[in-house]
């Protein structure tokens, strides 16, 4: 490139004298370049420079602080070190000074929360409440107990053992079944039972308070409680549940007797309706029978005079009729007579005896239902829930208790209007046997 600017500056030089001064100032002007450019190295490299010197300075600082920053480490590790060691010895030195007493201090956050656990499930902490907070301090602890904290612990355990041997009265807010506070008088039988005008009381623990049970004992329980409230002398019958509510908490969970029968299904209403309908045609029958049983009676005491009210003096009016008959042909009427009122005294027997039979069937067939489900709840959802299989073994139980349940007095009944009948049935045959007899012997006696 050099060569070829040269060449063409001597080539100008030969070819045009003039160019001479043009070459000059290109000269000049390349040196002022050279000059810019020099004077520009020079500024960066004095700029590095003062960089460089800069970051050494920086550097030889950071190195000072990591000195002394180091030398401060080894005289906090020293230090550490020192107070481990001092620490350890004043730890030996608690442990030589305190000895038996250190056994004691265990033993006290031990009754402490032994105490906290049965505070919680007491019923007496419903009348004094707050007193877990009190324990709380003791068993959690790490510190030593003061004396303080000791006779609170002793308080306690005394209140504790003197309350559970009393029946006290006193005035405290009660849930009712809704969750409603109101303010009303309980009286605490020991660490057993608690009742209120409403009945039964449940103790809440996480609340410390009392809850009216929603389902109470029905019957003589609930009575001996209220009469127990209004006793106006030192002492009173009461039913007291000796497991501290467990019994009460599991009635709440016992489904009373028409809840039972829902568990039946269709199938239990119509074994149900199925003996209503027995019940009632016993009724009406052996109302029946009684009623033509006292007629049958009335008549028997006055024979002369049949009377047409009652199976024996309709029986006495036929045969009346035909006096003068052979004995043969009385005996077939008397036959007839009898036959004709079997019937109306017969009657709803045979149905009371196809329900008789029929309930434990449709007992067994509920039974056979309810097992049905049971089998699918396990084929869907295993056998880990037995909750989901408790409608269907409820079904089949309960379905059989209510057959047997109807079919064993329907049983009862049948055989009592069977033999009511047949009692009946007994006189009528009896008296028309003398009847035949009485019949005869006038017929005979004017040939004597």
């Amino acid at each position: 490139m050099v060569l070829r600017l040269l060449l063409a500056l001597w080539t100008g030089v030969l070819v045009t004298p003039a160019s001479a001064v043009d070459l000059d100032q290109l000269l000049q002007q390349v040196k002022r370049q050279q000059q810019q450019v020099g004077q520009q190295n020079r500024q960066r490299e004095q700029r590095f420079l003062a960089e460089k010197q800069q970051r050494q300075r920086l550097l030889a600082q950071a190195r000072t602080r990591l000195e002394a920053l180091e030398r401060e480490a080894a005289a906090l590790k020293a230090e550490f070190e020192a107070n481990r060691k001092a620490l350890a010895q004043l730890e030996e030195r608690l442990q030589a000074s305190s000895g038996v007493l250190g056994e004691i201090v265990g033993t006290v956050r031990q009754v402490a929360g032994d105490l906290k656990a049965d505070l919680q499930q007491s019923l007496v902490s419903a009348q004094f409440q707050g007193r877990t907070e009190k324990l709380s301090a003791i068993a959690d602890s790490r510190r030593l107990p003061t004396l303080e904290q000791l006779q609170t612990l002793w308080f306690l355990l005394l209140q504790e053992m003197t309350e559970s041997g009393k029946v006290a009265e006193f005035t405290t807010e009660v849930l009712d079944s809704a969750g409603k506070p109101h303010r009303t008088k309980v009286v605490r039988i020991s660490v057993f039972n608690a009742i209120a005008e409403a009945g039964y009381l449940r103790y809440l623990p996480e609340t410390e308070q009392l809850m009216v049970l929603p389902r109470q004992p029905g019957g003589r329980p609930l009575k001996l409680a209220r009469a127990f409230l209004a006793a106006p002398g030192d002492w009173a019958a009461l039913a007291v549940d000796p497991t501290r509510g467990v019994l009460l908490d599991l009635l709440l969970h016992a489904p009373d007797p028409w809840e039972r029968i829902q568990q039946g299904g269709i199938i239990g209403y119509i074994i149900l309706a199925l003996g209503a309908v027995g019940l009632v045609i016993v009724i009406v029958r052996l109302t029946d029978l009684l009623r033509v049983g006292a007629r049958v009676e009335s008549q028997l005491a006055d024979l002369e005079s049949p009377r047409d009210d009652n199976p024996l003096g309709r029986i006495f009016l036929a045969t009346m009729e035909s006096r003068e008959t052979d004995p043969e042909s009385l005996q077939v009427l008397l036959d007839e007579a009898i036959l004709r009122e079997i019937p109306p005294l017969e009657r709803g027997q045979a149905l009371v005896k196809l329900l008789t039979a029929v309930a434990p069937l449709l007992g067994l067939l509920g039974t056979v239902t309810g097992m049905i489900q049971t089998f699918q709840a396990i084929s869907l959802f295993g056998t880990g829930d037995p909750k989901l299989m408790a409608g269907g073994i409820s079904q089949a139980l309960v379905t059989t208790m209510l057959g047997l349940a109807v079919a064993i007095p329907l049983l009862f009944l049948h055989s009592l209007l069977v033999s009511r009948s047949r009692s009946i049935i007994q006189i009528l045959e009896e008296q028309s046997a003398g009847l035949i007899s009485q019949i005869l012997e006038k017929r005979h006696s004017p040939a004597k």
